[in-house]
């Protein structure tokens, strides 16, 4: 029996974005050799569900959101995408260890065998103030929380993005490499919470953190680590990489907040890639009713910066 959970968030089908607007799967694969798609096929033998968070925008177009990125293992300019196709994504691995049942290393295929994909559509807030509107390919963390299988006692998930030669970013001595991020163990289980491996119903590709990344929409995009190559489970909170560098600006937390402005400039408003216009920011980026009850009890921390 097929068991359909209902979370709240979700719209009739007839309101879903039309399939050849935003999957594309069949114009991926018309034509490829099986060799030169292998990554393509082995991330899309199953045609996913389609599952919209309401984002109430429109998608942003595609040739915006993967050529407008924040990557700074490959510089800080923007315009890296070029540079990041360097980045081979097969064969890749991510090593599981830490607090957990069995540590063991993965390949990112046979990860991928033993979850059922999904097309999410959310927003996405940088701290900078700029937004855009995705729609990912990818599964629950939850799902994966549950083929690692963590110990009672650990609190705190930690994700490690790939230090790779060809990351130009990797030579400045300013940065406290690898670049590490953390969530706890009851925001991996939210049900926002998402691995992507795709995104316009493509693989995802390198400058957006391909072939794997972490998404947690209702906090600012630096959360969402790229290029995992480790993630971790561990009773202490880890200390990741923006509040390694700029402790006065950036916290554990980095739930999105409009009230609460960055040191240097406001999160009332953000840009939307695209057409620049300018939108309200919302809190929780637009999430709080999926996740606000989760900070409850944690009125004495930072959790909007």
């Amino acid at each position: 029996m097929h068991i359909i959970r209902r979370y709240g968030w979700e719209v009739a089908e007839r309101a879903v974005t039309p399939e050849h607007l935003v999957l594309h799967r069949r114009s991926v694969l018309a034509g490829a050799t099986a060799m030169t798609m292998l990554p393509a096929m082995m991330a899309y033998a199953d045609t996913p569900t389609v599952q919209d968070y309401k984002p109430g925008r429109p998608l942003t177009e595609e040739k915006y959101a993967t050529t407008y990125n924040n990557y700074y293992e490959f510089g800080d300019s923007k315009n890296i995408w070029r540079d990041a196709q360097a980045l081979k994504q097969r064969p890749w691995t991510i090593k599981l260890d830490g607090m957990m049942k069995q540590p063991r290393t993965i390949a990112i295929d046979d990860l991928l065998k033993q979850v059922s994909l999904e097309q999410r559509v959310y927003r996405h807030r940088c701290v900078e103030a700029w937004a855009m509107t995705v729609p990912w390919t990818g599964f629950p963390l939850a799902a994966l929380l549950k083929l690692a299988e963590p110990l009672g006692s650990a609190k705190y998930v930690v994700f490690e993005t790939a230090q790779n030669k060809v990351m130009p970013g990797l030579d400045v001595p300013l940065y406290p490499w690898p670049y590490v991020e953390g969530v706890t163990i009851a925001e991996a289980g939210n049900d926002l919470a998402f691995i992507s491996t795709g995104m316009y119903g493509k693989p995802l590709p390198p400058q957006n953190g391909g072939p794997i990344r972490l998404t947690v929409p209702w906090k600012y995009g630096f959360k969402s680590g790229k290029a995992i190559v480790k993630i971790s489970f561990t009773d202490k909170r880890p200390m990741t990489f923006w509040e390694a560098l700029g402790p006065s600006e950036y916290g554990f937390w980095a739930n999105v907040n409009p009230g609460v402005p960055h040191p240097r400039w406001s999160q009332a408003t953000e840009r939307l890639l695209g057409t620049d216009e300018r939108v309200p920011t919302q809190i929780f980026n637009g999430y709080a009713e999926q996740v606000a009850a989760l900070y409850a009890n944690l009125k004495t921390e930072k959790l909007f910066m």
